[in-house]
């Protein structure tokens, strides 16, 4: 009796979420284009065909407890490994009992979490176990696969992509958890579950943890959540936001794409939504740096300038002055004209020094400072262009001979990079029409000397 009594109190001093973990596909929320009716996974455990698979999905989409209910569906053991502690030896050691329930004819599913965290050592140590059928082996990450997992691993497990939960998911997630012993009786009002189902941003831990706590600080015989409470717990918790992951990286590149694509309220409101998840504006500051020079370039150097003066702001004065100077800059760069060419100029010469031999630096371009340098022609033939008219000698060669023709940087037709490519196009005709003399006076000495 005591222990009936002990395990009662342990399930109930679980977090809400686990006590509300469902233990079969018809109670699991959300992901139905994988679980629902004639759907991939449902299919195959309908067969009781389990297969290795990845699961991969932001936060508290429900992939650990997906596993476990594939897991239990075709009576196999589950076993977890954490990707962060468990080393080559421990995986040795699963493998070893995955063997002995095999021939005693059950199944294993090895369970790792943030498999993302393996390195290639732990991954090979499984893979030959994994081939043979000795293990199903079932990763979850918040990571894309195809970046963090090896080939191997990925040729041997399927990847199913597990998406945000649905408000509609949510709502009856929470609907759901009130009828929960510990919560029945309590009331949540429209407007804090409005609050709270906004804060989860479609992770269903989230929303549990978040509604355990108000639970905790509600008061009467009848307890009620309403909007001022709920304010108090969500005040100082931030939205989900994986820092130097794929949302991360998706966030930046959606701020990113809408500077570049002319849109000043998408770029601002991908900006603050970095914001609101926790990023540093100084980091966001020094990626606005980038899109400057990327992306508006000699269209307009302007954007440069201010883009460095408001990350200069945000280190002086911090929030919120800073967060403002930034959006500031944010939409000048959005507004202003486009061009890439010194982009694309600076990638063409990398790759041009990487493809290319070493061309030695001409005589005529070499500094020389001794008696000895010059004796051996180090700047001879070197025009000083401020002594020539518009500062510019006509025909003169800045490259390697074999280089001579090479054109590297093509400004665009919009903003200042309009005059520069107008400026660019007289020069480099210049040049075309004093190589043609040069040429042909050439000519004529050659056909002279005959």
């Amino acid at each position: 009796m005591n222990d009936l009594f002990a395990a009662d109190n342990a399930q109930q001093a679980q977090p809400l979420a686990a006590r509300l973990r469902p233990a079969t596909l018809d109670d699991y929320v959300g992901q139905q284009h994988l679980v629902g009716p004639g759907k991939p996974l449902r299919q195959a455990l309908e067969r009781g065909q389990l297969h290795s698979m990845i699961l991969w999905g932001p936060p508290g989409t429900g992939k650990t407890t997906l596993a476990l209910i594939l897991s239990q569906a075709v009576d196999a053991a589950f076993v977890t490994l954490s990707a962060v502690l468990s080393g080559v030896k421990d995986i040795r050691a699963e493998v070893e009992q995955a063997q002995i329930r095999l021939a005693q004819g059950r199944r294993t599913v090895l369970f790792v979490d943030e498999v993302h965290r393996f390195n290639k050592s732990q991954q090979d140590a499984f893979l030959p176990h994994v081939e043979d059928g000795t293990i199903t082996f079932i990763g979850a990450t918040t990571e894309n696969p195809s970046f963090e997992l090896n080939n191997a691993l990925l040729s041997r497990a399927r990847v199913y992509r597990l998406r945000s939960l649905a408000p509609e998911d949510l709502s009856g997630l929470l609907q759901r958890a009130l009828k929960e012993p510990r919560l029945n009786g309590m009331t949540v009002e429209d407007d804090a579950a409005e609050l709270l189902l906004n804060y989860a941003d479609g992770d269903a831990r989230r929303l549990l943890n978040m509604l355990e706590v108000a639970a905790d600080l509600a008061e009467g015989e009848a307890p009620v959540i309403n909007a001022a409470l709920m304010s108090e717990v969500l005040r100082d918790a931030v939205r989900r936001f994986d820092k130097g992951g794929d949302l991360f990286y998706d966030q930046i590149s959606a701020l990113h794409k809408s500077v570049r694509g002319s849109d000043p309220d998408a770029a601002l409101y991908w900006f603050a939504r970095m914001l609101d998840g926790g990023c540093d504006p100084l980091y966001l500051a020094r990626r606005v740096v980038r899109m400057a020079s990327e992306d508006i370039g000699n269209a307009d150097p302007r954007a440069l300038t201010l883009c460095l003066q408001a990350w200069d702001v945000q280190e002086r004065l911090g929030s919120p002055e800073g967060e403002l100077a930034i959006a500031q800059a944010i939409a000048y760069l959005a507004v202003a004209p486009k061009s890439n060419a010194v982009y694309m100029a600076y990638n063409r010469a990398r790759a041009l020094v990487r493809e290319k031999p070493t061309n030695e630096v001409p005589l005529h371009l070499r500094n020389a400072p001794t008696k000895l340098m010059k004796d051996e022609g180090y700047g001879a033939e070197y025009h000083y262009a401020h002594d020539f008219p518009d500062a510019f000698v006509d025909g003169e060669n800045y490259f390697p001979p074999s280089l001579r023709e090479t054109r590297l940087y093509e400004p665009v037709n919009r903003g200042l990079e309009i005059k520069v490519g107008e400026k660019l196009a007289r020069l480099r005709q210049r040049n075309a029409q004093s190589d043609w003399q040069r040429y042909q006076e050439g000519k004529g000495k050659g056909d002279a000397d005959g």
